[in-house]
């Protein structure tokens, strides 16, 4: 599309399709230049969405540029999560950090791994759902997909795991049941095959905000199941290893 970009305005269409549960391909949006424009449509559309944890996702795009996206809505299984349901929703179990100490953006040598571990204060399993505003996702427009909060629909933080299954986790047996249906039942697998790939990466980005991965921050480090499609509302239970998670999505 011609029309000038502005990040409010995405930001507003954005919001009013997810509060309707409703798509729009992405040839329907003005589309962000850049990973900036992409980012401050992002933050006016957290503003919308009136997120104020402390939870963030992170993946890469498409050209290998670490990109973040907050969790919301975010829900401890412990207080009894429920998440909203829409036509469409995916899910996903993954691993989440939370960081002991600030990884502050650095210049010159890159963090590595072990300093990233050493910086992580616990360990949890996760799930995460997700649905588009956009009809295509990142298929056609990876930044306006960031702009969309890279699909977040909802995150639920499970229990505490041990932290070795930030190296073991792949591997480890996984089973997922939905609305008394198995939907995954197998090896649990990364799409990096390292859980802790990602978040490497972003700690090493030097254009991340000054403010990031501050002590406290909670990430969830990618999906161990893929993305399955929730066709209905109901019950879900996650078993990985000897860990169980437990919550439910339902209808809005």
């Amino acid at each position: 599309m011609t029309e000038i970009f502005d990040p409010r305005s995405l930001a507003s269409t954005l919001h009013r399709l997810r509060q309707s549960g409703r798509q729009e391909a992405t040839s329907t949006f003005a589309l962000p230049a850049d990973l900036h424009q992409a980012m401050e449509a992002q933050n006016f559309l957290a503003a919308a969405d009136d997120i104020s944890n402390n939870a963030w996702k992170v993946t890469v795009s498409p050209e290998g540029q670490a990109v973040t996206g907050p969790l919301h809505p975010y829900a401890e299984a412990v207080s009894g999560a429920d998440i909203p349901w829409y036509p469409g929703l995916k899910f996903e179990t993954e691993i989440a950090v939370r960081l002991g100490k600030d990884l502050p953006i650095r210049a010159g040598k890159p963090y590595s791994r072990a300093e990233v571990v050493e910086a992580i204060s616990s360990v949890y399993l996760g799930a995460e759902l997700l649905v588009s505003a956009i009809r295509e996702s990142g298929g056609v427009s990876f930044l306006l997909f960031v702009a969309d909060r890279l699909g977040n629909s909802g995150y639920v933080l499970g229990p505490q795991i041990d932290r070795s299954l930030v190296d073991t986790a792949p591997g480890t047996s996984l089973k997922v049941i939905h609305a008394g249906r198995t939907i995954y039942d197998g090896p649990a697998q990364h799409p990096k095959g390292d859980v802790l790939t990602w978040l490497v990466d972003y700690a090493n980005d030097g254009l991340r905000p000054e403010a990031s991965l501050k002590t406290g921050a909670l990430v969830t480090t990618g999906t161990l199941s893929g993305a399955i499609e929730l066709t209905e509302p109901g019950e879900i239970d996650i078993l990985l290893g000897d860990v169980r998670l437990n919550f439910s999505v339902s209808k809005a």
